[in-house]
C-alpha cells in the first residue's frame, strides 16, 4: 500500500511540475546554502592546520607589547627587543633549538624598469632555521655578510616573479627604496598564509643591513623561535616568559609588556572565529529552509482544495481517513525530499566552486549532508501534516459536492 501511495503522490507533483519546482525551490536554497557554508568552512580549518603544519607546529613568535584588541588597543610604547635578547633566549633556555631577530619596512624594490611594492624583512640565517624556509635556489646568508651588514638579499617567489619573470636572478642588482642590494638567492615557495596575505611577497636582507639602511636603529621588532624536539610548547613558553620577565625586570603580580604566541595558539583562535562565522552563516541560510516549508504547506492546502471532489470519491469507494492522510503526507514529504537532493547536489557544486575561488580544500563532510537530507524530509512531515490531517476530515458528501 506505501508504494502505491508513493506513486500517487509522484503522479500528483507530475501534473504540475512548475508549481511543484517553485514549491520546494525554497528547501533547495536552504538545503544548498548550509552544505556550501559547513563544506567551506571546513575547507577553511583544513587550509589553516596545513598553514601551521608548513610553518611548523614548534615555532613561537616574540613581540613587545601584549596584544590587545578593540578601542585604545594600540599606540604601546613598551621596549623593543635587541640583539641580546636573541642571544639570551639561545644560550639560556634549554627547550629552544635558535630564536631570529626580525623588522620589517615596506619598500618600493626595484629592477631595471619594473618597480615592486613589496615586505622588506631584515633578519639573518636563524630565520630560516625557525620558520624551516629553505632556500630554493642559490644560497642564504654567509656569517661574514650578516657580521658586516653586506647588501645582499633573498628574494621570496612573488617578488621574483614581478622583478624578473623567469629569469635567473642570481648575481643581479636590485634597488630597495635608497639601498642597492644583490640578490644571492631565491626562496622556496610558501603560498597564503591563514591570514590571507602572500607569505612569498618578501625580501629578506641581513639584519645588520636593515638596521643601519633602512630602519635607522638596531631595535629588535619581532624574535622567532622554534622549540627544540623532545620538548613542549608550554614548557619552552613558560622558560621564554620567565627569561623576558627578569631581562626586562618585571616585578611579581607585573603584567608582562611582551606577547609571545604558537602556531597552535594562532590556529587555535583562527579556527574558533571560522567556526562561529560558519555557524551564524549557516543558521542565516536554514532559515530559508523554513521560508521552504512554509511553501510546502501552503501548495499542499491548495491542492486539498483543488482536489475536493477527488478524495470525496476516494472516500466514497471505501478509501479510509488515514489512508487519505498518508497520501497528502507522503506528497509533502516527497516534494521536501526532492528538494533536498537538489539541494545536496546544488550545495556540493557551490561549494567546489566556492573551495576554488578561495584556494581551500574541498572537504565534504557525509555526516552534514546526511543530517541537512533529514531535515528537508522533516520539513515535509511538520509541514505536510496539517493539510493532510485537513484532507482526512473532510466529509465526503461534501467533498462530492464540491
Amino acid at each position: 500500500m506505501l508504494w502505491e501511495t508513493f506513486k500517487l503522490a509522484l503522479q500528483a507533483i507530475l501534473r504540475n511540475p512548475t508549481r511543484s519546482f517553485l514549491t520546494v525551490l525554497g528547501v533547495v536554497i536552504g538545503v544548498a546554502a548550509v552544505i556550501a557554508m559547513v563544506t567551506i568552512g571546513k575547507g577553511s580549518t583544513a587550509q589553516v592546520t596545513a598553514d601551521v603544519e608548513r610553518m611548523g607546529a614548534n615555532l613561537m613568535i616574540l613581540s613587545p607589547g601584549q596584544m590587545r584588541f578593540g578601542p585604545g588597543s594600540g599606540g604601546g610604547s613598551e621596549r623593543a627587543f635587541d640583539l641580546g635578547d636573541v642571544d639570551r633566549i639561545i644560550d639560556q633556555v634549554a627547550s629552544v633549538e635558535t630564536a631570529a631577530p626580525s623588522g620589517n619596512a615596506s619598500l618600493v624594490a626595484v629592477f631595471g624598469n619594473t618597480n615592486y611594492q613589496t615586505r622588506v624583512t631584515g633578519t639573518d640565517s636563524r630565520y630560516l632555521l625557525a620558520t624551516d624556509w629553505p632556500v630554493a635556489t642559490g644560497r642564504g646568508f654567509a656569517t661574514a655578510e650578516e657580521s658586516a651588514g653586506k647588501p645582499v638579499c633573498l628574494l621570496g617567489e612573488t617578488v621574483r616573479d614581478e622583478l624578473f619573470g623567469q629569469a635567473d636572478p642570481i648575481g643581479e642588482r636590485i634597488r630597495l627604496g635608497a639601498m642597492s642590494c644583490q640578490v644571492i638567492g631565491v626562496l622556496g615557495a610558501k603560498g597564503a598564509s591563514s591570514f590571507g596575505t602572500d607569505q612569498d611577497d618578501v625580501v629578506l636582507i641581513p639584519f645588520k643591513t636593515f638596521g643601519r639602511r633602512i630602519a635607522g636603529s638596531m631595535d629588535v621588532g619581532t624574535i622567532y623561535i622554534s622549540v627544540r624536539d623532545g620538548y613542549s610548547v608550554d614548557r619552552a613558553t613558560n622558560d621564554i616568559t620567565a627569561l623576558m620577565r627578569e631581562l626586562r625586570r618585571i616585578g611579581p603580580g607585573e603584567e608582562d609588556d611582551f606577547s609571545l604566541r604558537n602556531m597552535e595558539q594562532v590556529a587555535s583562535m583562527l579556527n574558533s572565529v571560522n567556526t562561529v562565522l560558519t555557524g551564524l552563516l549557516s543558521a542565516v541560510a536554514a532559515v530559508s529552509l523554513l521560508v521552504g516549508g512554509i511553501g510546502i504547506m501552503n501548495i499542499m492546502l491548495v491542492s486539498v482544495t483543488e482536489r475536493t471532489r477527488e478524495i470525496g470519491i476516494r472516500m466514497a469507494v471505501g478509501a479510509q481517513a488515514g489512508q487519505v492522510l498518508l497520501q497528502f503526507l507522503v506528497e509533502a514529504i516527497v516534494l521536501s525530499a526532492l528538494g533536498g537532493v537538489l539541494g545536496v547536489a546544488l550545495g556540493l557544486g557551490l561549494a567546489a566552486v566556492g573551495a576554488q575561488l578561495l584556494n581551500v580544500p574541498f572537504t565534504p563532510d557525509p555526516g552534514t549532508i546526511a543530517l541537512a537530507f533529514a531535515f528537508s524530509a522533516m520539513v515535509g512531515v511538520v509541514f505536510g501534516y496539517f493539510p493532510a490531517r485537513r484532507a482526512a476530515r473532510l466529509d465526503p458528501i461534501e467533498a462530492l459536492r464540491h
